[in-house]
């Protein structure tokens, strides 16, 4: 599998981060993802419209590979995301041979990457504090919410 540097991972973040905010804007939670295709295009994104929609399955990742369309194949690709991404969207990145995940932050939930890398998903773990305080600040006035649909 071909490797990214950080600099592009973190170019590619920002469209996830932009998503996440705009997810925040709606009274959503604020996560956002991105995938990119084997050749650095843009091919779908979204946020969690959880709350929006009353949708539970209503995840990032999920948006944004629903708004990608159907692709002959997922290999090669990269899905973006602000945070590490739950078993239900680890579940997809397997399910479709997703290539290499990025992550955003994993500091506010610890999710399923270490479960992909293990399972032959390229991880690049950027530890990005705007994605981290994004978080904290939404946990931290929303609790309930967040508890909700994280699952505790």
């Amino acid at each position: 599998m071909e490797r990214i540097d950080r600099a592009q991972a973190r170019a590619w973040l920002a469209t996830a981060v932009a998503e996440a905010r705009a997810g925040l804007a709606e009274g959503g939670i604020p996560i956002g993802a991105a995938l990119y295709g084997a050749d650095g295009t843009l091919l779908g994104r979204g946020h969690n419209r959880r709350v929006q929609d009353g949708d539970p399955s209503a995840h990032a990742e999920t948006a944004a590979f629903r708004d990608a369309g159907r692709q002959r194949t997922y290999r090669g690709t990269t899905m973006v995301t602000t945070l590490s991404p739950c078993w239900y969207c680890s579940g997809l990145v397997r399910q479709f041979g997703i290539s290499r995940v990025v992550v955003g932050e994993a500091a506010t939930f610890h999710g399923g990457h270490d479960w992909l890398a293990e399972h032959g998903v390229g991880i690049v773990l950027l530890d990005d504090p705007e994605c981290t305080e994004l978080m904290r600040d939404f946990i931290e006035k929303n609790p309930d919410l967040w508890k909700e649909d994280i699952g505790d």
